[in-house]
């Protein structure tokens, strides 16, 4: 194909098994669509083409992901605005007649099945290492391993008695995002192997495997993508769980000298502050110690 078409916001470039979309920069843009700034969708990550009236002496082309194709999708589940849509192509409407052409030409392209949910993800995540600030704390990924580091003023005793946490992804089965723009926004780990009686989880304030956001922070370009590399890493890890790498990375940071003594003397910052009682302080030390 080897065709452009350039709308308000984003150009999409058209290859022979795929759309290559470029998302501008400038005040205009969404801040979510600057933050991915371009993403190649392959064809077989496309459901089907529609196009659309706008507003305005316009015309919306959009390419409908497959279920399970796409982790930024996924992610969001739904919670994303109109204009944040980043398979959404706003055209001028006398571009009518050349949207409709390439919106055949991709129907025509599409194989057999892309109706049925996407075994795999097929376009790529967000690429790391990702962080971002939330109400109660500062998430951070480096690719293998999700760290939360709790704030001073934000988090609740909760979290400051359960201390920073660090999680491998091969303990991970996936991510809830609850957008910031929506009431009580969150991002929450959910772990592999839930421990009886516990998958409800408490409330994300007091949930040590979640952050919460709030006004200014976990905006939707932080927190969204963040959300989307984890999700992706979660399910590589678990494709490979089969060789046995994803047990040796999750024993490996358990017994992590450096992390145990790390949180040890988190322990110890918050026994002094009476944060922690005696007694509580001597069996968290005494749990650290254990995974050595």
């Amino acid at each position: 194909m080897g065709d452009v078409l350039a709308g308000f916001h984003a150009t999409w470039e058209f290859a022979e098994d795929s759309v290559l979309i470029r998302y501008e920069r400038g005040i205009r843009t969404p801040k979510l669509l600057q933050a991915l700034g371009e993403r190649r969708v392959p064809l077989a990550a496309i459901d089907t083409v529609t196009l659309a009236p706008g507003r305005r002496g316009t015309v919306v082309l959009r390419a409908v992901p497959r279920a399970g194709a796409d982790p930024l999708m996924e992610a969001a589940a739904g919670q994303l605005k109109e204009n944040c849509d980043p398979y959404r192509l706003v055209l001028p409407a006398e571009r009518e007649e050349l949207a409709e052409f390439h919106a055949a030409q991709i129907r025509d392209r599409l194989g057999p099945g892309v109706a049925e949910p996407a075994e795999s993800f097929l376009v790529a995540a967000p690429e790391g290492p990702q962080q971002f600030k939330a109400y109660d704390g500062k998430a951070s990924f480096n690719g293998s391993v999700v760290s939360f580091r709790w704030s001073r003023t934000g988090a609740t005793s909760a979290k400051w008695k359960a201390g920073d946490q660090s999680f491998p992804v091969a303990a991970l089965s996936g991510v809830e995002w609850r957008s910031p723009e929506i009431l009580d926004g969150y991002l929450r780990l959910l772990p592999r192997h839930p421990a009886p009686g516990t998958e409800a989880g408490p409330a994300a304030d007091h949930d040590p495997a979640a952050v919460v956001f709030g006004l200014g922070y976990g905006p939707v370009h932080e927190s969204l993508p963040f959300a989307a590399a984890v999700l992706a890493a979660t399910r590589s890890s678990a494709a490979r769980s089969g060789t046995g790498e994803a047990a040796s990375a999750v024993a490996a940071l358990r017994s992590d000298p450096a992390d145990i003594a790390e949180r040890i003397r988190h322990l110890g910052e918050l026994h002094l502050a009476g944060l922690l009682t005696d007694e509580e302080f001597t069996t968290k030390k005494k749990e650290l110690l254990a995974q050595l």
